[in-house]
Protein backbone atom coordinates (compact mmCIF):
# COMPACT_ATOMS: atom_id res chain seq x y z
CA UNK A 1 0.00 0.00 0.00
CA UNK A 2 1.37 3.37 -0.62
CA UNK A 3 -0.18 6.90 -1.47
CA UNK A 4 1.16 8.72 -4.74
CA UNK A 5 0.21 13.01 -5.11
CA UNK A 6 -0.62 13.81 -8.46
CA UNK A 7 -1.16 17.44 -7.24
CA UNK A 8 -1.74 19.43 -4.14
CA UNK A 9 2.00 18.37 -2.69
CA UNK A 10 2.08 21.86 -1.62
CA UNK A 11 -0.98 22.94 -1.18
CA UNK A 12 -5.08 22.26 -2.36
CA UNK A 13 -4.62 23.10 -6.07
CA UNK A 14 -4.98 20.24 -8.00
CA UNK A 15 -5.86 18.08 -5.78
CA UNK A 16 -5.34 14.18 -7.01
CA UNK A 17 -4.18 11.40 -4.99
CA UNK A 18 -3.53 7.97 -5.63
CA UNK A 19 -3.82 5.03 -2.98
CA UNK A 20 -2.06 2.08 -4.88
CA UNK A 21 -3.67 -0.91 -3.10
CA UNK A 22 -1.85 -3.82 -4.81
CA UNK A 23 -0.06 -4.25 -7.98
CA UNK A 24 -2.86 -4.52 -9.98
CA UNK A 25 -5.38 -1.50 -8.23
CA UNK A 26 -5.47 1.81 -7.48
CA UNK A 27 -8.02 4.67 -6.10
CA UNK A 28 -8.07 8.11 -6.81
CA UNK A 29 -9.36 10.53 -4.12
CA UNK A 30 -10.41 13.70 -6.40
CA UNK A 31 -8.67 14.47 -9.89
CA UNK A 32 -8.75 18.93 -9.36
CA UNK A 33 -7.62 21.66 -11.28
CA UNK A 34 -4.21 23.22 -10.95
CA UNK A 35 -4.84 27.22 -10.12
CA UNK A 36 -2.72 30.32 -9.72
CA UNK A 37 1.10 29.51 -9.37
CA UNK A 38 0.52 25.95 -10.34
CA UNK A 39 -1.77 26.29 -12.79
CA UNK A 40 -0.75 24.10 -16.13
CA UNK A 41 -1.25 24.59 -19.95
CA UNK A 42 -1.65 20.93 -20.69
CA UNK A 43 -4.57 19.62 -18.22
CA UNK A 44 -3.38 15.93 -19.83
CA UNK A 45 -3.53 12.93 -17.34
CA UNK A 46 0.16 12.68 -17.03
CA UNK A 47 -0.04 9.54 -14.95
CA UNK A 48 -0.56 5.36 -16.20
CA UNK A 49 -4.45 5.26 -15.37
CA UNK A 50 -4.59 1.43 -16.27
CA UNK A 51 -4.63 0.07 -12.81
CA UNK A 52 -7.00 3.02 -11.44
CA UNK A 53 -10.02 1.19 -11.13
CA UNK A 54 -12.34 3.93 -9.17
CA UNK A 55 -12.28 7.98 -8.45
CA UNK A 56 -13.94 9.32 -4.83
CA UNK A 57 -14.42 12.98 -5.13
CA UNK A 58 -14.37 14.34 -1.76
CA UNK A 59 -16.61 17.53 -2.67
CA UNK A 60 -17.11 19.67 -5.69
CA UNK A 61 -14.46 22.74 -5.39
CA UNK A 62 -13.17 22.91 -9.16
CA UNK A 63 -9.53 22.34 -7.35
CA UNK A 64 -10.83 18.70 -6.64
CA UNK A 65 -13.07 17.77 -9.64
CA UNK A 66 -11.83 20.39 -12.55
CA UNK A 67 -9.34 17.14 -14.53
CA UNK A 68 -12.13 14.85 -13.96
CA UNK A 69 -13.26 15.30 -18.04
CA UNK A 70 -9.39 14.88 -18.70
CA UNK A 71 -9.68 11.69 -16.40
CA UNK A 72 -12.30 10.23 -18.86
CA UNK A 73 -10.75 11.23 -21.79
CA UNK A 74 -8.16 9.38 -20.87
CA UNK A 75 -10.24 6.28 -20.91
CA UNK A 76 -10.78 6.07 -17.35
CA UNK A 77 -14.22 3.91 -17.38
CA UNK A 78 -14.81 3.21 -13.74
CA UNK A 79 -17.07 3.95 -10.98
CA UNK A 80 -16.89 7.90 -9.56
CA UNK A 81 -17.77 7.54 -5.97
CA UNK A 82 -19.26 10.78 -3.96
CA UNK A 83 -21.79 11.59 -1.29
CA UNK A 84 -25.19 12.31 -2.38
CA UNK A 85 -25.45 16.21 -2.62
CA UNK A 86 -21.41 16.21 -4.52
CA UNK A 87 -23.24 13.83 -7.04
CA UNK A 88 -25.93 16.46 -7.81
CA UNK A 89 -23.52 19.12 -8.24
CA UNK A 90 -20.51 17.69 -9.81
CA UNK A 91 -22.58 17.37 -13.54
CA UNK A 92 -23.19 21.53 -12.75
CA UNK A 93 -19.76 21.74 -11.98
CA UNK A 94 -18.37 20.27 -14.55
CA UNK A 95 -20.59 21.41 -17.18
CA UNK A 96 -19.19 24.88 -15.75
CA UNK A 97 -15.69 24.77 -15.85
CA UNK A 98 -15.86 23.19 -19.46
CA UNK A 99 -17.88 26.11 -21.20
CA UNK A 100 -15.45 28.26 -19.31
CA UNK A 101 -12.07 26.32 -20.19
CA UNK A 102 -12.65 23.81 -22.67
CA UNK A 103 -15.13 24.71 -25.13
CA UNK A 104 -18.94 25.83 -25.65
CA UNK A 105 -19.55 23.27 -27.97
CA UNK A 106 -22.57 21.50 -26.83
CA UNK A 107 -21.60 18.08 -28.41
CA UNK A 108 -18.45 18.08 -26.56
CA UNK A 109 -20.23 19.05 -23.22
CA UNK A 110 -22.99 16.93 -23.63
CA UNK A 111 -20.38 13.83 -24.19
CA UNK A 112 -18.34 14.34 -21.26
CA UNK A 113 -21.46 14.94 -19.32
CA UNK A 114 -23.17 11.84 -20.60
CA UNK A 115 -19.83 9.64 -19.55
CA UNK A 116 -19.86 11.39 -16.18
CA UNK A 117 -23.47 10.70 -15.16
CA UNK A 118 -23.03 7.02 -16.22
CA UNK A 119 -20.13 6.05 -14.09
CA UNK A 120 -21.55 8.55 -10.45
CA UNK A 121 -22.09 6.65 -7.61
CA UNK A 122 -23.91 8.41 -4.88
CA UNK A 123 -23.24 7.02 -1.84
CA UNK A 124 -24.60 8.22 1.51
CA UNK A 125 -22.66 8.94 4.11
CA UNK A 126 -21.42 6.26 6.62
CA UNK A 127 -22.40 3.48 4.31
CA UNK A 128 -19.66 1.36 3.67
CA UNK A 129 -19.45 0.39 -0.30
CA UNK A 130 -16.89 -1.98 -2.23
CA UNK A 131 -14.08 -0.95 -4.03
CA UNK A 132 -13.49 -2.59 -7.32
CA UNK A 133 -10.01 -4.43 -7.14
CA UNK A 134 -8.04 -6.84 -8.94
CA UNK A 135 -5.14 -9.23 -7.55
CA UNK A 136 -4.72 -9.73 -3.72
CA UNK A 137 -6.38 -8.15 -1.47
CA UNK A 138 -10.27 -6.61 -0.86
CA UNK A 139 -11.18 -3.16 0.13
CA UNK A 140 -13.97 -0.99 0.86
CA UNK A 141 -14.70 2.56 1.97
CA UNK A 142 -17.07 4.89 3.13
CA UNK A 143 -17.21 8.41 3.31
CA UNK A 144 -17.79 10.44 6.51
CA UNK A 145 -19.28 14.31 6.83
CA UNK A 146 -16.70 16.93 6.73
CA UNK A 147 -17.40 20.59 7.95
CA UNK A 148 -16.43 22.03 4.45
CA UNK A 149 -19.05 22.70 1.84
CA UNK A 150 -22.14 21.05 0.91
CA UNK A 151 -22.15 17.33 0.26
CA UNK A 152 -18.21 17.29 1.10
CA UNK A 153 -16.77 14.21 3.30
CA UNK A 154 -13.68 12.44 4.49
CA UNK A 155 -12.55 8.80 2.97
CA UNK A 156 -12.75 5.88 5.51
CA UNK A 157 -11.12 2.77 3.76
CA UNK A 158 -10.35 -0.49 5.11
CA UNK A 159 -7.82 -2.55 2.69
CA UNK A 160 -7.71 -6.44 3.60
CA UNK A 161 -8.36 -8.90 6.35
CA UNK A 162 -7.83 -7.97 9.15
CA UNK A 163 -8.46 -4.72 7.77
CA UNK A 164 -5.82 -1.73 7.61
CA UNK A 165 -7.45 1.67 7.93
CA UNK A 166 -6.95 4.67 6.57
CA UNK A 167 -8.74 7.97 7.21
CA UNK A 168 -7.77 10.13 4.19
CA UNK A 169 -8.85 13.89 5.54
CA UNK A 170 -8.48 15.82 1.79
CA UNK A 171 -7.44 20.15 2.50
CA UNK A 172 -5.98 19.30 6.05
CA UNK A 173 -3.41 16.32 6.16
CA UNK A 174 -3.09 12.46 5.85
CA UNK A 175 -3.66 10.34 8.61
CA UNK A 176 -2.96 6.49 8.22
CA UNK A 177 -3.95 4.67 11.23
Amino acid sequence: MNILHHGAVNGVTGSCHELVINSKTSVLIDCGLFQGEDAKDDLSIEFDIAHITALIVTHCHIVHVGRIPYLLMAGFKGPIFTSVASASLLPLVIEDALKMGVSRDIKIINACLSLLNKQIIAVNFNTWFELPCKGEHSARARLQRAVHILGSAYVEINIGTPPTKLIIIIEWFFLVI
